[in-house]
């Protein structure tokens, strides 16, 4: 499939799951086909990054679940910050673990899982649909009862997959990429290279290969698809370009031109525009 293939297969208002974290291996190219659609008011599941902050600045989304929206080497997205102080987003915070557990959950096809995560914080206060369970062996513990996180769609970015679907991460980190899928309804992945089945086998070890056709309903091939975010080994995070981005993201005149030479003009448009920004960088948006 290609990204607007994917993009033409969401919905209003759907719960859409997207795997990475932070600014790292995140699904960018599907992300920038969902802001060439009209799709509104969409709930976004995400341990989150610029994916996030994108979303947040086309209108698309009405709340967010995250443990964390972060750059990474910028602490707080800064499209993620103006909309929450201009209140334009419902925002449900939870601790790390939680957003894992509930993922789990859903994936296991479960209502709920215990964990002690979130108790003793300000999670239950600020999240006060969340619900304690007890324990009913002798123990006795009070737990926090985290509720499935299902998803009707997953979107997730891996280094290599195959036309049928099995994916592949080659870095040091599977994300979650997994649950986010199991979690799903249905699941596309992105990748930096569709390769013939026999050869993810030559390009790493089996428990690399976390994502399997059964779980996956398409796959596009976007070299560069996670850029700006890293996709290590084949590349690290862009910091000019992801400093170029939060800079313009501070001012409406500087991001109606970001978004008019990166956003606008395609997927093909903006591998192009990065090409000539990397050659000639625009250290000021």
């Amino acid at each position: 499939m290609t990204p607007a293939e994917i993009a033409g297969e969401l919905c209003p208002g759907m719960t859409i799951g997207i795997g990475g974290w932070g600014s790292r291996r995140k699904p960018m190219a599907l992300v920038r086909a969902i802001l060439r659609t009209d799709l509104k008011d969409l709930t976004i599941v995400s341990y989150g990054g610029p994916d996030v902050g994108l979303l947040i600045a086309g209108g698309h989304v009405r709340r967010v679940v995250t443990g964390f929206v972060s750059l990474d080497s910028i602490p707080l997205e800064p499209h993620f910050r103006l909309g929450r102080q201009r209140g334009a987003i419902e925002l449900t915070e939870v601790d790390e673990q939680m957003l894992h557990w509930g993922l789990l959950a859903a994936a296991h096809r479960l209502p709920f899982l215990p964990l002690r995560a979130g108790l003793g914080s300000d999670v239950l206060r600020v999240n006060p649909e969340l619900r304690t369970v007890r324990s009913p062996y002798a123990d006795g513990e009070e737990l926090v009862a985290m509720p499935a996180l299902r998803l009707d769609v997953a979107l997730v970015h891996v280094n290599r997959a195959d036309a049928t679907g099995n994916g592949q991460y080659l870095g040091p980190d599977p994300y979650f990429d997994d649950l986010y899928c199991l979690a799903a309804d249905r699941a596309f992945v992105s990748c930096e290279r569709i390769v013939p089945t026999a050869s993810l086998l030559e390009s790493g070890p089996p428990q690399s290969l976390l994502i399997n056709r059964a779980m996956v309903a398409g796959v596009a091939e976007t070299p560069g698809g996670a850029h700006f975010t890293s996709c290590v080994p084949d590349y690290e995070r862009d910091e000019a370009f992801q400093a170029h981005y939060a800079a313009a993201a501070g001012d409406p005149d500087a991001w109606q031109r970001f978004h008019a030479g990166y956003l606008a003009g395609g997927e093909a448009g903006y591998q192009e525009a990065v090409r000539r920004f990397t050659e000639e960088p625009a250290r000021t948006p």
